[in-house]
């Protein structure tokens, strides 16, 4: 997944590990439960609100690449029917060359 853009990788990598250990800290944390649901209700606040411009941004990417790959893979279905097209043209080329060889009427 990660082989073309190894620095989108890396970011993602760093958010996961970030937010796992948040996480892990403040479960962790000898405080209240009503302390910790606060605490990790204010650390993804804050994280969603730092984050949100690489996400956009990531997402952005994502879907340029996927319109990329539509239009490659719509390019090569064209292709394919332009050849299948181009053969059965011969084909039936070859067929009427052949029977009009054999056409008693001339």
């Amino acid at each position: 997944m990660c082989k073309e853009n190894d620095s989108l990788c890396f970011g993602i990598g760093i958010i996961a590990g970030v937010v796992g250990g948040v996480v892990a800290g403040i479960l962790l944390a000898p405080k209240k439960g009503e302390e910790s649901c606060n605490d990790i209700k204010c650390a993804i606040e804050n994280l969603v609100e730092t984050q949100a411009p690489r996400v956009q941004h990531a997402k952005k990417q994502a879907l340029e690449a996927i319109d990329l790959v539509k239009y490659k893979v719509e390019k090569q279905i064209k292709k394919i029917k332009n050849a299948v097209q181009s053969e059965k043209m011969e084909k039936a080329k070859q067929l009427e060359d052949a029977n009009s060889e054999y056409d008693i009427n001339q």
